[in-house]
């Protein structure tokens, strides 16, 4: 179950796929969630989630610390996660509901995560491991790593990180002798790690390189790691069903929109390819007007802006035209027969410039292929973070104020 948002900031997107969450938690057998959050970071949140250890709740964030924060460290998501807790708190150990982290940009620290791993189930292999991953060494920042080594000013790791990740599968049966499930989970946890510094290291020197697509990279990794998380549960006798909380950008088909004429796909595609149609609901998620937490530059800070009524040649605008405030469309034969034309899309992410709204956050879709179903709210809200701070506080008022109606 893909479960898309319009935009990383809007409190409604984040509060109804709760809601729909907990149903199919509760209701229909769905035994993990995945996110678009990075592997170690979410790991702390799953660790407080399946009761593991003295994780509390507000130590359950601390890792959220990258920009931009307010994606999953906001207030509906801490409900959330402090009701999947008490959830999981009346199950059996092994009937826990986990969730787990898709992205890829936690090169240093999955390479950490790998390293300390390997002191407790490999002491011996410590200091080969570390030698290997020495290349990444002398730089902090993925970006900085990327550019020097696609401009040839340190050698690239990639070999060295493909050889970890080999041994450590490899060595999987040893690491795991007694196959309890907690060394099964602790295994589990490295290898993905081990994953993501091999296809981060790859996707921060593509960023310098100007020979692959990031996106491509970046979106087949996020669905890597859903596959490996469907097997890994299934292989300790659950469902395997599984939700997904990302951007619509990342969870409808990408071969229905603009995405396709640059040759980029994206996780809805894939899962629907890997999966097959009938095994994988894509839902969407869009908003005519109202406000969003977003910040106005990259690295900025949050801020309550106000999301302008959306162009007269949108799907939004369509919506709105209904004169319904808020409704789900289940995109039916006889519904998107309807819909036999591209029209535009807003995406807003973690920047909105509203000065360049066309440009910046429009794309041609065709929505009932995009897309198996949609939701949509006329006027929403911003979520708020969990760290509020005066820019936010101070919100933007629509340009109509206080005369309009």
């Amino acid at each position: 179950m893909l479960l898309g948002e319009a935009s990383h900031g809007i409190h409604e997107f984040y509060e109804m796929r709760a809601r729909i969450t907990r149903r199919l938690i509760e209701e229909h057998g769905f035994d993990a969630i995945a996110i678009e959050g990075d592997w170690p970071d979410t790991l702390r949140l799953n660790r407080y989630a399946c009761n593991g250890g003295s994780v509390t709740l507000d130590a359950a964030f601390d890792e959220f610390r990258r920009f931009p924060t307010w994606m999953w460290r906001n207030r509906v998501v801490r409900d959330f996660m402090q009701w999947l807790h008490a959830h999981n708190a009346a199950l059996p150990e092994a009937a826990r509901i986990g969730i787990h982290g898709l992205d890829l940009y936690s090169l240093y620290r999955s390479a950490e995560a790998v390293i300390a791993y390997l002191e407790q189930v490999d002491p011996g292999q410590v200091e080969a491991a570390k030698r290997l991953y020495a290349c990444l060494d002398h730089v902090r920042d993925p970006q900085d790593y990327g550019y020097a080594a696609a401009a040839g000013l340190r050698p690239p790791c990639r070999d060295a990180a493909a050889r970890l990740l080999v041994d450590l599968v490899r060595k999987a049966p040893e690491y795991r002798a007694d196959d309890g499930r907690a060394k099964s989970d602790e295994q589990f946890v490295a290898e993905r790690n081990a994953y993501v510094v091999l296809n981060a290291e790859h996707y921060y020197r593509a960023m310098f390189a100007g020979r692959a697509n990031t996106w491509n990279l970046r979106d087949a990794h996020m669905v890597n790691t859903l596959l490996a998380l469907r097997r890994h549960v299934r292989d300790n006798g659950r469902n395997g069903r599984i939700v997904v909380w990302a951007h619509n950008s990342h969870m409808g088909d990408a071969r229905a929109t603009a995405m396709s004429k640059r040759g980029e796909w994206n996780v809805g595609q894939l899962v629907r390819e890997e999966v097959g149609r009938e095994n994988a609901l894509l839902v969407g998620f869009t908003t005519y007007t109202g406000h969003v937490t977003a910040a106005r530059d990259w690295d900025q800070p949050a801020e309550r802006r106000w999301v302008r009524p959306a162009r007269r040649d949108s799907y939004e605008h369509a919506f709105y035209a209904t004169n319904l405030d808020r409704f789900f469309l289940p995109l039916r034969d006889d519904v998107v027969a309807t819909i036999d034309s591209p029209a535009l899309e807003r995406a807003i992410g973690v920047v909105y410039r509203p000065e360049t709204e066309l440009e910046s956050h429009y794309f041609s879709a065709l929505l009932g292929a995009q897309f198996d179903a949609v939701f949509h709210l006329e006027e929403t809200s911003a979520v708020e973070p969990i760290d509020v701070g005066e820019h936010w506080v101070r919100h933007e008022p629509p340009d109509t104020y206080p005369f309009g109606v």
